[in-house]
C-alpha cells in the first residue's frame, strides 16, 4: 500500500495538474455562486483534488496503473 502513495509525477505533470486544479476551482466557485450549487461544488472538489495531486506529486490514475501522457 505504501507504494501506491509514492510520488509518480514529474515537473511537467505537476504543473499540468496544478493548472487544471486552479481552473476547476475558479470555475466551481463561479458556477456555485451564479448557477447550480451542487454542480459548482463538484468542480470545487475536483479542483482541490487536482491541486492536492500537484502538491504531492502523485496522480491517482497513474497509481492505479493507467498510463498518462504527461
Amino acid at each position: 500500500m505504501s507504494r501506491f502513495f509514492q510520488p509518480n509525477l514529474k515537473r511537467q505533470g505537476r504543473i499540468a495538474r496544478g493548472a487544471i486544479g486552479t481552473l476547476c476551482l475558479i470555475a466551481g466557485i463561479i458556477i456555485a455562486g451564479d448557477h447550480d450549487l451542487w454542480f459548482g461544488l463538484f468542480f470545487v472538489v475536483a479542483g482541490l483534488f487536482a491541486i492536492f495531486e500537484a502538491v504531492r506529486g502523485w496522480c491517482l490514475a497513474r497509481a492505479c496503473g493507467i498510463r498518462t501522457k504527461i
